[in-house]
């Protein structure tokens, strides 16, 4: 049984004077018990609303939310016992730090000792051991989120919620602190959903991350399924960074092979790659290869030659943008490429790493055409 389900869920708001939004559209998930999952996506997707739902803080328009099997989307927060880390932080000023922290396990009436135990534990995690005895006013933005995560820790909730967790922490505070949190909530096995648009917090973290884009969960998978087999032209655009090329192409029957054209400015090939798969001679697809795997100055097997527009080298990649006939690509090695701009450059694309989508619907059609 799922910790937390979510079963057709939406949620439309009505502004008085304004037509109404329909923020989230009939999602279904569940939530394993101990399992780690991201809601991920562009500002406005809806990944928040969901997380107000679980939380009571917002109404379910429709459908039903349920934590070990029991219906929780008509009770007030405080009976749902879930614990959330508000972006906002949500900090009572009267308090110091480690008052804000053991808050709730105050109300539950815990034993002193135990108590102040485990505030000094989270405290030393998040290293705010520091700033115990100062109030929520006179701490940092990053101190203030760091105070709201471990006030949502300590209690070890049936369910976790957090809102952007870690948005207002320097880079390499929080590479160090992402991973003292994800041993924190495996060790204490901890359901938890929280709320990012960080791609690399969303993989360093989620056992399973949603995807979600205008209210409706895209796909819903482990960050290898994600990455590596994208449900649809959404996903796999969204997902890496730099993100993948995508080519307007055409399936075209030759034999037992299929050629893949991408298309140039004037309706001439860019590029073929032939592939043995069954495909409608003529159908309309997107081509997409991640930039990572594409292969540059591939002498003697290359499918295509490319006019370097822009190459850069950032210490421990190169990202070099060429043209081939009309399509702008980008790759990525992790060595330096002696080209400038203007330099013809040999290109070639595995099939092993090519993904095609449905030009119309986005659908995935394909991942990985096969070797040669």
């Amino acid at each position: 049984m799922a910790q937390l389900a979510l079963g057709n869920v939406s949620k439309t708001y009505r502004p008085r004077g304004k037509e109404q939004v329909q923020a989230v559209k009939r999602v279904s998930l569940d939530v394993k018990d101990g399992e780690i999952v991201a809601l991920l996506g562009s500002s406005g997707c809806g990944k928040t609303s969901m997380l107000r739902m679980i939380a009571g803080f917002e109404e379910v328009t429709e459908g039903t939310i349920r934590i070990g099997g029991k219906e929780i989307h008509n009770l007030p927060p405080a009976q749902r016992d879930v614990a959330m880390a508000f972006e906002g932080y949500s900090l009572y000023p009267p308090l110091k730090v480690r008052e804000n922290i053991g808050f709730a396990l105050l109300r539950e009436r815990g034993a002193s000792a135990d108590i102040e135990k485990r505030v000094s534990h989270i405290a030393e995690l998040l290293e705010i051991t520091d700033i115990l005895d100062r109030y929520p006013t006179v701490i940092s933005a990053g101190q203030q989120q760091r105070t709201s995560l471990a006030r949502a820790l300590i209690r070890r909730a049936p369910v976790s919620l957090l809102d952007e967790p870690m948005s207002q922490l320097e880079p390499q505070l929080r590479a160090i602190l992402r991973a003292r949190l994800k041993d924190y909530l495996i060790e204490h096995k901890m359901t938890t959903v929280f709320v990012t648009h960080d791609q690399t917090e969303a993989i360093a973290l989620a056992d399973r991350i949603a995807v979600m884009e205008k209210g409706e969960l895209q796909q819903f998978g482990t960050p290898a399924e994600i990455k590596q087999s994208p449900s649809n032209l959404f996903v796999a655009s969204f997902i890496g960074e730099p993100p993948m090329n995508i080519f307007d192409a055409a399936i075209a029957s030759e034999g037992n092979a299929v050629a893949i054209s991408g298309l140039g400015p004037n309706g001439e090939p860019a590029f073929r790659l032939n592939a043995p798969m069954e495909a409608a001679n003529g159908k309309r697809v997107c081509l997409g290869i991640r930039p990572h795997l594409i292969e540059i100055g591939a002498n003697g097997s290359a499918d295509a030659t490319g006019r370097v527009i822009t190459n850069h080298w950032l210490g421990d990649q190169s990202h070099i943008c060429f043209e081939i006939g009309g399509c702008s690509v980008v790759g990525v090695t992790d060595k330096p490429i002696d080209a400038r701009a203007g330099d013809a450059l040999p290109v070639r694309f595995p099939l092993g790493a090519v993904h095609l989508f449905d030009a119309e619907s986005g659908r995935a059609l394909a991942h990985g055409l096969g070797q040669r």
